[in-house]
Order: structure tokens, then C-alpha cells, then sequence
């Protein structure tokens, strides 16, 4: 038994695979200001490294206060990671946008960004429709595996419906707990234990 309860607080990778499409969610305990208690949206992984965005840690800005070209449009922003953060990138459901590339069903990461802009400014991409990221997440060649490999992350999955709900607070408990088992209890465990 008592053995059993140790294996609760024992945290390790849950052996899923990285995908496109797929989302690493950080353990209880990772730290720094950017993945402690992240959900990051793989859009591109292969052998030379993978890239994503962080879901769940927004910004006090909106698209049109950081980029003159959207003026008008007061959609969040997020930290994407920390990689690059002066730039804008965007993850869609439109299949009309060009150049945008396919991840998955239903979800497109990019594209042409004049025809997004001429398209938030005539009010035909709706809020739900679209993320905005300041940066982005990128782990070269071995790096994501290594960091599997200390258990740093769990792999999970995410519905469209979910990925485009704005505010998505609780966002890390709800993935975490969507893996079942003893990370529903991870899912549940105070972010810092020494002041509850």
C-alpha cells in the first residue's frame, strides 16, 4: 500500500508520442515563467526539432495594441514561448486563409498575414476563429526527447473546440486531467504546497 501511494507522487512521462497536433503538458512542479504549468500546441515535429505554442499564459495586451495592422482588433494575445517573442503567429480554423499549413483537422497554423488582416478588419474571422502568440516554443533535434526523457512533459491531446476557447483558464488542469489515472490527482495538486 504504501508503496502504491509513493507511486502516486512519481512523475513520469506518460510514454505517449509527439505529434503535430498533439499537446505537451508540463509536470506539476516544472518551473520558469514560461512552462510552469503549460499546455503547448505542437504544430511542427520532426528530426531537426519541434516547435509549439503555449496555450495557456496570456498576455495584457491585445492583437490591435501590439501590431498597428490590426487596429480594432481587441483579440487576446498569448505568450507562444520564448523564442522569438516580437514576433506574431496565429494557429486558425480557416481553411480560406492561403498559405496557411494544415495540422490537423479543422486547425491551421499561418498563413498569408495580409489576407488575415484584411479579413479581422472586415469582421469575417470571429474571435473564436483564431489564437495570436508572441513567440514561440522551439526544441532542437534530441532536446524535446531528452526533456521527455527527465519527465519534464506528459503528451496529450486537445479537441479544436477546447484549443479555440478564449479565456481558457484551468486549461492545465483539464488536460492533465484528461490523461486518467494519477494525473487526475497531479491535475488537482496545489501549484505551490507550502502555502496551502
Amino acid at each position: 500500500m504504501e508503496k502504491e501511494f509513493q507511486d502516486l507522487f512519481q512523475i513520469r512521462h506518460n510514454n505517449d508520442r509527439v505529434e503535430v497536433g498533439k499537446v505537451l503538458i508540463a509536470e506539476p512542479f516544472l518551473e520558469g515563467k514560461y512552462f510552469n504549468r503549460s499546455v503547448v500546441y505542437i504544430v511542427e515535429h520532426d528530426d531537426s526539432g519541434s516547435v509549439g505554442f503555449v496555450l495557456n499564459k496570456p498576455l495584457p495586451y491585445t492583437a490591435s495594441e501590439l501590431v498597428k495592422e490590426l487596429d480594432g482588433v481587441y483579440f487576446p494575445v498569448y505568450i507562444g514561448g520564448p523564442v522569438e517573442r516580437n514576433q506574431l503567429y496565429y494557429i486558425h480554423r480557416r481553411n480560406d486563409i492561403p498559405d496557411s499549413v494544415r495540422i490537423a483537422d479543422g486547425i491551421y497554423w499561418g498563413g498569408d498575414f495580409k489576407a488575415v488582416t484584411e479579413m479581422l478588419q472586415a469582421g469575417k474571422i470571429l474571435q473564436e476563429e483564431i489564437r495570436f502568440f508572441a513567440g514561440y516554443s522551439g526544441w532542437m533535434e534530441t532536446q524535446l526527447d531528452n526533456e521527455l526523457k527527465e519527465n519534464s512533459w506528459m503528451v496529450g491531446t486537445i479537441s479544436a473546440d477546447v484549443l479555440f476557447t478564449v479565456p481558457n483558464s484551468g486549461l492545465w488542469e483539464q488536460v492533465m486531467s484528461s490523461l486518467g489515472g494519477k494525473h487526475k490527482l497531479w491535475a488537482n495538486f496545489p501549484e505551490d504546497p507550502i502555502l496551502n
